[in-house]
């Protein structure tokens, strides 16, 4: 049997196809403390569209890919993962997924016809503050483990992380150094500079989203997009799986639509 350290070195092992066989492909990227499986609930409602999803390093299937954790990383990844797609993409990025997809697209525009982020933090930005989540798991770096669980802690609260088996809760800690890694990353420079995204950009926001979170949606699509931020009546930051029909029809199709 193969070792376990030796299963899924690469992100690539981990994508998945769901929809239609043929047609433009989305890839859908996610955030920090997250999987390829937030995005199951938006792609129900996606049944013609050819959606792609991939575990990001350190996460899930792919939690066995060795650091660095770092934005660049991240970016060389998603470009890889696209170059096995053989074909030019329109990406959807969920919060650091959405840095994710932005520093590729400022590296190899070529790779993309459209992308579209959601709720994609700035944590690099003076004016960032310093009581968010990803802040808090940053500030306990020298425990990943119970970065992550401070992180997660903050997204679903207390009483639904101790519900979860310990099996599952081993499982998330062991995430956490991919997060304090990524997270103080993004905070240490620019991820990108917008002035390097040269395809279509949908910029997306909850309703839900506090003050900083919109800003930094308004300044992307201020300086990238040709329409303005979508704001999604009622919606959280988990709004791929918390309001999963808004976000395939007013985010992802929306994205289809671009073409400059």
């Amino acid at each position: 049997m193969e070792p376990v350290s030796d299963i899924h070195r690469r992100v690539t092992d981990s994508v998945a196809f769901h929809g239609a066989d043929s047609g433009a492909p989305v890839v859908f990227v996610h955030g920090s403390m997250d999987r390829q499986a937030a995005f199951a609930r938006t792609i129900r409602h996606l049944p013609d569209i050819r959606s792609i999803v991939y575990d990001r390093r350190g996460y899930a299937r792919s939690v066995e890919v060795p650091p660095p954790y770092t934005v660049a990383a991240n970016a060389a990844d998603l470009v890889e993962v696209i170059e096995a797609i053989g074909v030019r993409v329109r990406a959807v990025g969920h919060s650091f997924g959405g840095v994710t997809v932005l520093a590729a697209a400022s590296r190899r525009p070529e790779l993309f016809e459209a992308i579209a982020v959601y709720e994609s933090p700035m944590s690099w930005q003076e004016w960032w503050p310093a009581g968010t989540g990803g802040s808090a798991a940053v500030a306990s770096a020298n425990d990943p483990g119970a970065a992550a669980e401070i992180f997660l802690k903050r997204f679903i609260g207390d009483e639904r992380w101790e519900r979860l088996p310990q099996r599952a809760k081993d499982a998330r800690r062991r995430e956490g150094l991919a997060l304090v890694h990524e997270l103080s990353d993004a905070r240490r420079e620019p991820a990108y500079d917008v002035s390097d995204i040269r395809v279509p950009v949908v910029s997306a926001v909850g309703s839900r989203a506090g003050e900083h979170v919109k800003r930094a949606a308004r300044l992307i699509a201020e300086a990238c997009s040709p329409m303005p931020v979508i704001e999604l009546d009622g919606a959280w930051h988990n709004a791929p799986s918390s309001s999963p029909e808004a976000f395939a029809n007013l985010v992802v199709r929306r994205l289809l639509t671009l073409d400059w």
